[in-house]
């Protein structure tokens, strides 16, 4: 994570677009510090592109109003908005050389000084001496690097990055977002950064917004997020989930198939669903620990520094949960009849 944020950057305030009778984005309000870097998380149509792409200037919001540095952009076209942009296919021309691609948008600058820029963005990306390459030459992160260098070569204000790590292998993905990552923090550039990986978003960014249904149902640091989602929606998309349907009884007394479980929260409707994270769970816990059940394993996944176990609680059968654990505490399950806690603290109430 990065330090402090300064001044507000970018401003979106109360956005909507509609195709025809779809809502793809409905009453977005977001603010960028300047220098941050906030990722767009969200499934496949929820808004998140379209977000994009409006504040890009190409697509134009049916109503709400896009501010940048202060100056109202809601409705200047894309070349007068000061950003640049990396697309999830780089977009390269591929009967341009390398050097052709970063100085595409330096036309108005002298031939010397486009040289001079083209270097020290092939330096900057690590790509010095790739000047007369074609695409074509190219690995797919080295292309990735082209388009990111054109990107940044007018020094824009802000960088808007659509899905850029998609069409890369995981290896090469993970070591290219810790790359630009460090870059970002180097330039000092605000940036805002589409995917629907939330490991990408987790590694990169100072906030990330979850959008669903063309609304943002929290924009916070990822470890808020992970640990204190604001919705039913957020922690089922963001990591694994254990969700259990609770009741109270006549006495007020929260109850998880007819046990009584204690809340350090204790707020709440009547009934609703208890949501907790499998890390959380504890396997074979102290007699004396709080919300201590017998349980069945029903499965364990080996998963290199972890392992998976699906469990059953005894008197909520038919309720598969998950528990997380290291590889070297798997010796302690000798049988399939074992003991589980699930920690006050770790449950959070959704009525």
């Amino acid at each position: 994570m990065s330090a402090a944020v300064s001044a507000t950057h970018l401003q979106v305030r109360d956005l909507h677009k509609r195709f025809g009778a779809f809502a793809a984005l409905d009453g977005v309000s977001l603010d960028v510090a300047q220098g941050e870097l906030v990722c767009l998380l969200g499934p496949s149509g929820c808004g998140k592109t379209t977000l994009l792409r409006c504040i890009a200037g190409l697509e134009r919001q049916d109503a709400g109003q896009l501010f940048s540095a202060g100056r109202d952009i809601s409705g200047l076209p894309p070349q007068a908005r000061d950003y640049g942009i990396l697309f999830q296919s780089y977009a390269l021309f591929p009967n341009l050389t390398v050097a052709q691609n970063i100085g595409y948008g330096l036309s108005n600058r002298s031939r010397d000084e486009q040289r001079a820029r083209i270097a020290e963005m092939l330096e900057l990306v690590g790509l010095s001496g790739s000047e007369a390459k074609y695409p074509g030459q190219l690995s797919g992160g080295q292309q990735q690097r082209v388009a990111l260098a054109r990107a940044l070569a007018p020094a824009p204000s802000l960088l808007l990055l659509d899905e850029p790590m998609s069409a890369l292998d995981a290896r090469v993905r993970e070591h290219l977002c810790g790359e630009l990552r460090a870059l970002q923090k180097r330039l000092g550039i605000t940036t805002l950064m589409v995917t629907h990986n939330q490991d990408e978003a987790m590694l990169m960014a100072d906030r990330i917004a979850v959008i669903n249904h063309g609304r943002v149902e929290q924009y916070a640091r990822a470890e808020e997020i992970y640990r204190q989602p604001a919705t039913p929606f957020v922690a089922e998309f963001v990591g694994q989930g254990n969700w259990l349907p609770f009741e109270r009884d006549g006495a007020g007394q929260a109850c998880v198939g007819g046990r009584p479980v204690q809340l350090s929260d204790p707020r709440g409707g009547m009934r609703g669903r208890l949501f907790c994270r499998p890390e959380a769970v504890s396997v074979n816990p102290a007699e004396a620990s709080d919300n201590r059940f017998r349980a069945q394993v029903r499965d364990i996944t080996f998963l290199g520094n972890r392992c998976r176990m699906s469990f059953e609680l005894n008197h909520l059968p038919g309720h598969p949960l998950l528990a997380e654990l290291a590889p070297e505490d798997m010796p302690r399950l000798l049988t399939p009849d074992i003991w589980v806690a699930l920690p006050p603290r770790s449950l959070q109430v959704f009525a």
